[in-house]
Order: C-alpha cells, then structure tokens, then sequence
C-alpha cells in the first residue's frame, strides 16, 4: 500500500482532515461548520474576521453561520452601537456540540496514532510546533492586512487632499 512521503505533507494533511470530517459528522457538523465553532469558542466574531480566519469568502461563511444559527448553535448579536455590525457567538448547545465533536474527533485521530510505532503521544506531540507557527502566521497575516489597510486609507486621504488643492 502506498504512503505519503514526509515531503508531501498536504497529502497527510488532506486524509488527516477526512478523518477530523468523519468525526464531526458523528455530531451532526461539516468540517466547514466545526472549523467555525472551534473559532467563535475563542469569542464573539464578526462574520468578516470569521472569513479572514477561515481564509474563505464573506458569503461561504454567512451560508455556514445560517446553518448553525438555524440549529440553535450559534447566535447573532447586532452591536448596540451600530447596528450594521454583528457579532456571532456560541450557544449553550453549540458549546456542548462542540464538546462531543472535540471528543469524538480526539478519539477517532487517537486511535489512528495508536497504530504509529511508539505509540500516539509523539504523533500529537507533533502538532505542537504546527500550532505555534499558524498563530505567528495569523498575527503576522493580521499586521499586513493592518498595514495595507493603513496604506489605502492613507493613498485615499491624499487623494481627496489632491483634489481639494486642486479645486482651489
């Protein structure tokens, strides 16, 4: 039977998250919706940043929320001032949803280690360094975007300068 080098991670990766996939449906969530609980159980978000977490596209993630919403998992609360901003936040029951997912995704990829020589405990070991580096990627992704967003409104303020000068 064939096996993925260690040169080709995405392909240990990609069946690592059919397995996390499985998992969750045991609960009753797609990847999709269990990548989104695991995010609003660090806190309230904005659908936008949930996007930009998700590294997918605004409505992708509103169809998503809809869902959960729907099944009483999450909840939206309108900002009291500005109403056009809304936060997203789990619901008692999404929390619990959560719980049993987490549970059964953790057994499922255990049993799935148990069979590495040397036992499981390396293999989550491993994911240590893996989850430092994609929090350093999302602060360092989160600075650029900062910084680009500077930029334009920067580029925005002198062109408005540029044409009241010019008006003159």
């Amino acid at each position: 039977m064939p096996t993925e080098s260690p040169d080709r991670p995405g392909r240990v990766i990609a069946r690592l998250a059919r397995q996390v996939e499985l998992a969750a449906a045991t609960v009753e969530l797609t990847l999709a919706q269990y990548r989104v609980l695991s995010l609003l159980a660090e806190g309230k978000e904005a659908a936008s940043a949930l996007a930009d977490k998700l590294a997918v596209s605004r409505p992708s993630i509103t169809g998503v929320v809809d869902g959960l919403v729907a099944r009483d998992l999450v909840e939206r609360d309108h900002d009291v001032d500005d109403r056009r901003r809304v936060g997203h936040a789990l619901t008692a029951e999404g929390r619990r949803v959560l719980e049993a997912a987490d549970t059964e995704v953790e057994r499922r990829l255990g049993e799935i280690a148990e069979h590495r020589s040397g036992g499981g405990a390396a293999a989550f070991a491993g994911l240590e360094p893996w989850q430092e580096a994609l929090q350093a990627y999302r602060v360092a992704r989160r600075a650029e975007r900062a910084a680009e967003a500077d930029a334009a409104r920067a580029a925005r303020r002198a062109e408005t300068a540029a044409r009241a000068e010019a008006t003159r």
